[in-house]
């Protein structure tokens, strides 16, 4: 249920392609994304390289400046997203790393592929936020306001400028939903499609130049020749 709502608040937020690395952590995200993708909400790209899928996501975000979640198992699958991540850190791209995480309690047991993942990416991400672990509908609302903020920051919507965020996810077993499961059990959204937080955009404004009107001054300007030119022997 949880994965359902984080996956349609998602698309609430604008989210129309995703990138998943399937394992068995993030399963229910994997089940969740699925499912939208069957629906026709998002359209669902499987890459079994958590780099190449990190970089996939990146370039999809680059080219519609929309944010695109890449959705990764816990451990070390999700560090191989850094490259991905610092480079839309530099380009100002937003990328939304989902990392699926195990409960806070298994960390530092000795448990497998387990590590510290939120702050993993230190200040290369502009947020990282901590999804709760399992919940019920009564947490619908804080569930789709943690995606809603995460997307906000994402796209700069927070005062800052766009860039990837992070939202780390941990998921309690069972990880693979009951076979009745189905959509009329999840808490629903905003009625018309909205988001549940709605953050206005951020409009920016660059400072004036300081330049002084009594100096003087030289205008240095250009143009580029045309390919073929008839007139103009010399180009």
């Amino acid at each position: 249920m949880q994965a359902r709502v984080l996956v349609d608040e998602l698309v609430r937020c604008g989210v129309t392609e995703a990138v998943l690395c399937p394992g068995s952590r993030n399963a229910p995200l994997s089940f969740a994304l699925q499912a939208a993708d069957a629906a026709g909400r998002l359209r669902l790209h499987v890459r079994i390289d958590e780099r190449t899928a990190g970089f996939l996501a990146l370039g999809m975000a680059a080219r519609t400046g929309r944010p695109v979640p890449v959705c990764t198992t816990s451990g070390t699958a999700v560090a191989n997203l850094h490259p991905a991540v610092l480079e839309a850190s530099h380009a100002g791209v937003p990328l939304v790393v989902l990392s699926a995480d195990r409960p806070p309690a298994m960390i530092g047991t000795g448990a497998s592929q387990t590590v510290e993942q939120a702050g993993l990416f230190g200040g290369a991400v502009r947020l990282t936020v901590d999804g709760p672990v399992g919940g019920g509908p009564a947490d619908n609302g804080r569930w789709r306001t943690l995606v809603d903020r995460a997307c906000a920051a994402a796209v700069g919507a927070l005062g800052g400028p766009p860039g990837p965020v992070q939202v780390n996810l941990p998921f309690a077993e069972p990880l693979v939903p009951d076979a009745g499961t189905s959509d009329a059990q999840v808490p629903p959204g905003r009625p018309g499609g909205h988001q549940w937080t709605s953050v206005p955009p951020v409009s920016r404004r660059a400072a004036p130049l300081p330049l002084d009107p009594t100096a003087p001054t030289v205008v240095v300007a250009g143009l580029a020749p045309p390919t073929t030119c008839t007139t103009c022997p010399f180009l």
